[in-house]
């Protein structure tokens, strides 16, 4: 033993051992490279086989819907017939109008053969009903005032389709503003944590049912749009459009230029949740201050007739009182 640690120990054993592990590196250095895979091409090949994967699963859900009737409504029946005997698509059937029905939600072709509909056949409706109800309830106005009362609401008859339309929309894109923030901080999360962008809109589409069905909605739309569309711009446009909301627009805007040059998309959501958060906050702020005028009127009308009743009331009783 003594021997063999006088050896290990000699200057020309440590050398040897030096010069040995040192053309070691080296060889190892220089075949190193010329082993290693092209591991680009073959995560390429993966992230292709996965994205199809998605898209056929998205394309089959869209079918599956399609069988239910949840998506698309083939127009069929007596207002499909009235529709198309008074052409009244010519008309009717403009980009503005189906932009704002889908805006509301409602997106097949029964529902714009449904609005059609009525914006020709409720006027004559409300006005023959209510031709009949001021002749029979026996109001006291002469016969041209009843007629005019009844084509009044007849004219009423002809907007009240878009009232409805512009009432549920306001309702849709509320329920999105509100939501959106959170949802926004939810997917850049899932991007900063390595997911793709259409695994990131599904993955916040589940999450955001809970608090939105309307926004969860429209990304699940969305994430569909982005597995079977070709250009990707596309359904970020489509996204703004259907809500309507300057917030989502930048949103869509944002992402379409961190696709088009490179950008971090990180970077881009990070600073639109930051801004998407303040406008909530700026919004609520405004209600609070708009809630004082208000709520002056009601005090006035309601409060102050109940406050003098109280504090005259005793006094008032007195006087009565010593007077008699």
């Amino acid at each position: 033993m003594t021997e063999m640690a006088e050896f290990i120990v000699r200057p020309e054993f440590l050398v040897t051992l030096l010069a040995a592990i040192a053309m070691f590196a080296t060889v190892l250095t220089i075949a190193m490279p010329l082993l290693e895979r092209d591991r680009t091409s073959q995560r390429m090949k993966v992230m292709a086989v996965e994205r199809d994967k998605m898209r056929a699963s998205r394309l089959a859900e869209m079918a599956a819907k399609d069988g239910k009737g949840k998506l698309r409504q083939a127009p069929k029946g007596y207002m499909a017939q009235v529709v198309e005997s008074l052409d009244l698509r010519s008309r009717f059937d403009t980009d503005e109008a189906r932009n704002r029905l889908k805006m509301a939600g409602l997106r097949s072709q029964a529902h714009l053969v449904t609005y059609m509909f009525f914006r020709v056949a409720l006027p004559p409706m409300l006005f023959l009903f209510t031709l009949g109800y001021v002749f029979v309830a026996g109001f006291q106005y002469p016969p041209v005032v009843k007629m005019l009362i009844a084509v009044g609401v007849g004219v009423a008859g002809f907007y009240l389709p878009n009232v409805f339309l512009e009432n549920r929309v306001q309702k849709r894109q509320q329920s999105i503003r509100m939501a959106f923030p959170d949802s926004l901080d939810m997917l850049l999360i899932c991007v900063q944590s390595g997911m793709s962008v259409e695994a990131a809109f599904a993955r916040v589409a589940k999450e955001a049912a809970n608090q939105s069905l309307e926004l969860a909605e429209e990304l699940s739309l969305t994430t569909a749009e982005l597995s079977y569309l070709q250009d990707r711009r596309l359904a970020f446009e489509n996204l703004g459009k259907r809500t309507g909301i300057p917030g989502v627009k930048a949103v869509a805007t944002a992402l379409i230029q961190a696709e088009r040059y490179g950008t971090p998309v990180g970077q881009a959501l990070r600073v639109m949740a930051k801004e998407n958060r303040d406008l909530r906050f700026s919004e609520a702020e405004k209600k609070a201050a708009a809630l004082p005028p208000k709520l002056t009127v009601p005090m006035i009308v309601f409060f102050l007739p109940v406050l003098f009743v109280v504090i005259m009331g005793p006094a008032v009783i007195q006087v009565l009182g010593v007077r008699n």
